[in-house]
């Protein structure tokens, strides 16, 4: 079931958004690259990051959110780009490709790995993050609810995102030829406002349970939710911690490596 995103949403906590994309791009070795890809880039505030460490670099942010594009197209520094992960063709080798928080989103995206690996040039990076937070009661709360009476009937087949281990990403990507640094972190965000974990999650995990609603029943669905939230993440005067753990992969190509294109 498709559904739409709200760049304004998804930047409410960009701060704490950012910081692993931050030490995701830290570990990412290449001096002068000449194409650098961003693929699920959002609203393209950290795609200009990319440009501003590599500025000599053609930088192309890709996403296929036509209001995610649009927020983009206004940074100077990056080219934005309408195109789905799962099929887009860079238009040469790509030196750096970067996946920030978007590969959860595609079922059975190991087996897309191999793909976007053949995109690298020789000595090419390919640097991936998603988060490994599906079983905490952020997500756990979500589906739980979901399926109850009376919203099931309206959220089957919606999105779910979705990830794995650093382990398994590790094999995958040694498994296809690469040299691979492996990682998971669990950052503690403190937040604050009003309801500050539905506000978070409403701006990616729980956005397609959201608008798969209709409205009166929506409206429904949130306040219950946003209860359960409340218990489960209680403000206990110093703000609401949020545990998130990520999963982090940074590999690349030997330069004996052929990529696609050379073949």
């Amino acid at each position: 079931m498709p559904h739409t995103w709200n760049p304004e949403q998804y930047l409410r906590y960009g701060d704490e958004r950012a910081r692993p994309f931050l030490d995701l791009t830290s570990r990412i070795g290449a001096e002068s690259p000449r194409r650098v890809i961003d693929l699920g880039a959002g609203p393209g505030t950290l795609s200009r990051l990319l440009a501003e460490r590599w500025p000599d670099a053609e930088v192309l942010a890709v996403d296929s959110s036509p209001e995610m594009i649009a927020r983009a197209s206004a940074l100077q520094g990056i080219t934005a780009v309408h195109g789905d992960l799962r099929t887009w063709t860079p238009p040469g080798e790509v030196d750096v490709l970067v996946s920030n928080a978007a590969l959860q989103w595609v079922p059975g995206h190991l087996e897309l790995l191999p793909r976007l690996i053949e995109m690298l040039a020789p000595g090419g990076w390919f640097a991936m993050q998603v988060p490994g937070n599906f079983e905490e009661p952020s997500h756990a709360l979500r589906r739980e609810l979901a399926a109850e009476e009376p919203y099931a009937p309206h959220l089957r087949g919606i999105s779910s995102p979705a990830s794995y281990d650093a382990a398994t990403y590790l094999r995958v990507l040694q498994g296809a030829g690469l040299e691979v640094d492996a990682w998971e972190t669990t950052y503690l965000h403190v937040l604050d406002g009003p309801d500050p974990v539905f506000e978070w999650v409403a701006g990616t995990g729980a956005r397609p349970t959201l608008q798969a609603l209709p409205g009166a029943l929506r409206d429904r669905f949130e306040e219950e939710f946003r209860a359960l939230l409340r218990a489960a993440y209680p403000d206990r005067g110093h703000g609401v911690l949020l545990p998130f753990r990520r999963v982090f992969a940074v590999a690349r190509r030997p330069w004996g490596a052929r990529s696609a294109a050379q073949r």
